[in-house]
């Protein structure tokens, strides 16, 4: 049988994830969060004492030990490392500067990109990234590079943390976005680009519903 793989990329901010995750529940596919596992690799390797940016080399030994999971229950999305649901923990503010360091490490990135090429292989999967189109899965029949401006994921970020009721300043999470793409951007691995067949989806001035729209229609024309 042949599956479904439609590749998402995007800066940070973009809402790959809520709408990847939205599409899939909607035709029925796995939806892959590859950013939730470099935030398991970088929590497996807080709760076992390694000091990502000094001791990369023992997290490396280990490798094998990290087992994630990814697993739709009920139209919820979890992740699982070492069998413990830690969907939650993993959007804690350490692990998110953890997962970071993780993905710079080439060995990391190698380990996590099998394991996700293999998940393809089993399943109609949304995966969304940094680098689905152009590395983990350059075959897919869709490849779609999300974005929006800066201003705007900005916006969506300090009303989602106002909501939570979060204290927060709109000028330092923009700043702070705005470093964040030159980083994903310039990286020497695998940095962020937008492949040559990957369609341009800019939902700046877009609500959540027309956007979800766009993307289920890309992925409809190949069904």
């Amino acid at each position: 049988m042949k599956y479904i793989s439609v590749a998402v990329d995007g800066p940070a901010g973009a809402g790959k994830s809520t709408i990847s995750k939205n599409v899939a529940a909607q035709l029925g596919f796995v939806y892959i969060d590859t950013g939730a596992m470099y935030r398991a690799a970088a929590l497996y390797a807080i709760n076992n004492g390694i000091d990502i940016k000094k001791e990369a080399d023992i997290l490396i030994d280990r490798l094998d030990d990290i087992k994630i999971e990814m697993k739709n229950i009920d139209g919820s999305h979890h992740v699982y490392l070492c069998g413990e649901d830690v969907s939650e923990i993993i959007r804690r503010e350490d692990v998110s500067a953890g997962a970071s360091s993780v993905a710079v490490i080439p060995e990391v990135r190698e380990k996590l990109v099998a394991m996700q090429k293999k998940m393809a292989e089993r399943d109609n999967v949304i995966m969304d990234g940094r680098d689905i189109c152009s590395h983990v899965l350059p075959n897919a029949q869709v490849k779609i590079f999300l974005t929006a401006s800066s201003e705007e994921r900005a916006r969506r970020r300090y009303k989602e943390l106002l909501e939570k009721g979060v204290e927060c300043d709109f000028e330092t999470i923009k700043s702070d976005m705005e470093v964040r793409d030159k980083n994903d951007s310039s990286r020497a691995v695998s940095p962020l680009r937008v492949a040559e067949d990957a369609t341009v989806v800019d939902t700046t001035g877009l609500d959540f519903e027309q956007s979800v729209r766009k993307i289920r229609e890309l992925v409809e024309n190949v069904l």
